[in-house]
């Protein structure tokens, strides 16, 4: 059975990049019709509604800021790691966070977090400035080349802890935080123009929030968007963090869809990252309280997921078992047969990189709610960990509820 879900997961994976257009041999107009489609059907299907943010990904050439192994999957609307255990945030993040900053012709934007380059590449023709730290030397001087290379002349930067941001280049209309510190750093509220806007994630390791704030008054007035993932922001930031991980004991928080704030009129489950087209439902036969969450989709190939992350540390953790009730509804695969919803548990190491997929299901048809549960062995070096749930590119409508994790045996 776990042999045949990995296969499948490999499938598509496969069938994903394949469908967006990006094969090993590339022409130019295959590249252009692949960042299109990722636009239409993945940024502005999504929510994405600023036409000056939406032509600004169209034609920002993304497979340009990843390594040359992950450049099949650049316009796949998914993150992907630039080494240094950093990684390059999918598209429709990076299209949020700008359309969020409201960005303007005249604006001068602090960017903390340069990576790869490619949110300050988003940014370059929608603002007059991007100023953008990076604390890791090997990517900030490979961003610097790669923005130089391809022209970006307004976008300037340096190797630094973004934690005290750029003063000498102080104030700015807008800040943008790429990565995660626990509390907002003085020093960016003190470079932040009054009246000025910034977008930070912040929060726990694995539990982060996207928060937009305002400067009125000389402080900052906050407003939670999203449950987001980003990896920490390392230096000063890490240095003051106050909750720490606990890899020995992995969970999964929220698994029963309790936990729940409302947004753009829809019930989002707390804890859970990158929703597409779900959303908490109110279900008297839920097998577990009120909610459980369920994905609807009715165009074949399209985004319906929800993701969370969480540390485990593969020399303590040799065996988990994961548990859920599932309920489905006309159940028919997308655009290949392979794409159906299921559980997906991706094991990584402390470099970020892919260890393991496993996972519980496909499901197909219409089923009432049943119970599955699968144990899995923990790789040695596995480090952390990421569980997807959802249609996966099928049609119909998948529910689940009740998802648990439990360490059934230790090192």
């Amino acid at each position: 059975m776990k042999n045949r879900i990995v296969f499948w997961f490999a499938v598509l994976g496969a069938a994903s990049t394949l469908d967006a257009g990006i094969a090993a041999a590339q022409t130019k107009q295959q590249i252009v019709e692949a960042r299109n489609r990722m636009v239409d059907e993945e940024v502005a299907a999504a929510g994405i509604r600023n036409p000056r943010v939406i032509e600004s990904v169209r034609t920002t050439p993304r497979h340009e800021f990843v390594p040359a192994v992950d450049k099949k999957n650049a316009y796949w609307d998914m993150a992907l790691p630039i080494g240094e255990g950093q990684t390059i945030s999918p598209p429709f993040v990076v299209a949020y966070m700008t359309e969020q900053l409201d960005p303007e012709p005249t604006d001068k934007v602090l960017e903390i977090g340069t990576g790869s380059g490619y949110q300050a590449a988003i940014l370059s023709p929608l603002v007059k400035d991007v100023y953008s730290i990076e604390i890791k030397k090997p990517l900030g001087e490979r961003a610097a080349r790669t923005l130089k290379r391809l022209k970006y002349e307004n976008i300037h930067t340096k190797i630094g802890d973004g934690y005290q941001g750029w003063p000498e280049h102080a104030p700015f209309d807008k800040v943008i935080v790429t990565c995660s510190p626990e509390n907002v750093p003085q020093p960016l509220v003190d470079q932040l123009k009054e009246g000025g806007r910034m977008i930070v994630p912040l929060g726990e390791r694995y539990q982060q929030t996207l928060y937009l704030f305002k400067k009125e008054n000389g402080k900052l007035v906050s407003e939670a968007l999203l449950p987001t993932l980003f990896v920490p922001m390392t230096g000063t930031a890490e240095e003051k963090r106050e909750v720490l991980p606990d890899p020995s004991h992995p969970a999964i928080y929220n698994g029963g869809f309790e936990e729940t704030a409302e947004r753009d009129k829809q019930l989002r489950p707390a804890g859970w990252h990158y929703l597409r087209q779900g959303q908490a439902d109110r279900d008297q036969h839920a097998p577990q309280g009120e909610f459980c969450l369920t994905f609807t989709n009715l165009s074949p190939g399209r985004a319906s997921q929800a993701l969370q992350a969480f540390p485990i540390d593969g020399r303590e953790v040799r065996q988990i078992e994961i548990s859920l009730d599932v309920r489905g509804t006309e159940i028919r695969p997308g655009r290949t047969i392979n794409d159906l919803p299921m559980f997906v548990i991706v094991f990584y190491d402390e470099r970020r990189a892919i260890l393991k997929t496993l996972g519980i299901g496909p499901w197909r048809g219409t089923l009432d709610w049943r119970h599955e549960r699968e144990k899995f062995e923990v790789p040695t070096r596995a480090r952390e960990a990421i569980v997807r749930v959802g249609l996966f590119g099928a049609t119909g409508q998948v529910s689940f509820d009740n998802l648990e994790l439990k360490v059934t045996e230790r090192k």
